[in-house]
């Protein structure tokens, strides 16, 4: 039942981790596309 437990926590830890990375990723690609179209609208 302990080893049980112990995977059980060590799985919910690196999803956890997993969900912030990729939002994080997300959050930087937005990031680049907002300054990507900034740039082009300033080139028109």
């Amino acid at each position: 039942m302990r080893k049980i437990t112990t995977l059980a926590i060590a799985t919910a830890t690196l999803l956890i981790a997993a969900c912030n990375t990729v939002e994080g990723v997300g959050k930087d690609v937005r990031s680049a596309g907002d300054t990507v179209a900034k740039t082009a609208d300033g080139a028109k």
